[in-house]
């Protein structure tokens, strides 16, 4: 478990950081800064989503989970669970669902807080997690000068799932199969290419909506 209280931490630390160093920035950097996270994103998840082989499969996972998705309605709890963080905090902030939606959906849609909180688990090996922390750290920073303190809440995320998965790590031990790890990384992929687009603001996905194809995913390799 310790890999994700740092991991949590890190990207306190970070969202701080950057909500300090945001108040001094003026809007136009603010905007620049986001459309060059935008950028990086959509970078990062093209890079995910073409290291699948099986890109039809991936295809037929996603569309399953959009259609999953969409009837229970994913991105509206969790917008809702970031409205009642809001409404608990008393917090001002125009951008405090946006800030908490976009960072946790992104810290939690890759392969590598699956596999970190699986050697964190079983081994007590949090090395992967630690990295992840650096990373997500930085990018907090980034996040949190532009979006504010929605941020800083998708702490609580990271330490409720991937604590989560860290705690049920015995029984999770499949997760870690090859397969599964390529289907879950060009899924995922997919998932951080439309936050990206997201950010951009060049058209608004519905991402939290798409996270059942993860789980779709997960099924088809260990089915086929």
């Amino acid at each position: 478990m310790k890999g994700t209280l740092v991991n949590s931490g890190a990207i306190l630390v970070g969202s701080l950081i950057g909500l300090s160093a945001g108040r001094r920035l003026p809007e136009r950097m603010k905007r620049i800064l986001m459309q060059a996270l935008g950028l990086a994103v959509v970078i990062i998840g093209l890079q995910m989503a073409l290291a699948g082989r099986e890109i039809i499969a991936v295809i037929g996972c996603l569309l399953l989970g959009a259609v999953t998705g969409e009837l229970i309605n994913v991105e509206k709890q969790v917008e809702r669970i970031g409205e009642w963080l809001k409404a608990r905090f008393r917090s001002e902030s125009s951008t405090f669902v946006e800030g908490f939606v976009t960072t946790s959906l992104l810290y939690l849609s890759g392969a590598m807080f699956i596999v970190g909180s699986i050697q964190d688990g079983t081994t007590g090996d949090a090395g992967t997690l630690y990295v992840k922390a650096l990373l997500d750290g930085v990018a907090s920073m980034a996040f949190a000068s532009t979006l504010g303190i929605g941020v800083a809440f998708s702490a609580l995320s990271v330490l409720v799932v991937q604590g989560s998965i860290t705690l049920l790590a015995s029984q999770l031990l499949f997760l870690q199969d090859p397969r599964v790890l390529n289907a879950v990384t060009a899924t995922g992929g997919i998932l951080i290419l439309a936050i990206g687009i997201n950010i951009l603001e060049l058209k608004k996905i519905p991402v939290g909506n798409l996270l059942p194809a993860l789980v779709y995913a997960v099924l088809w390799a260990l089915i086929f």
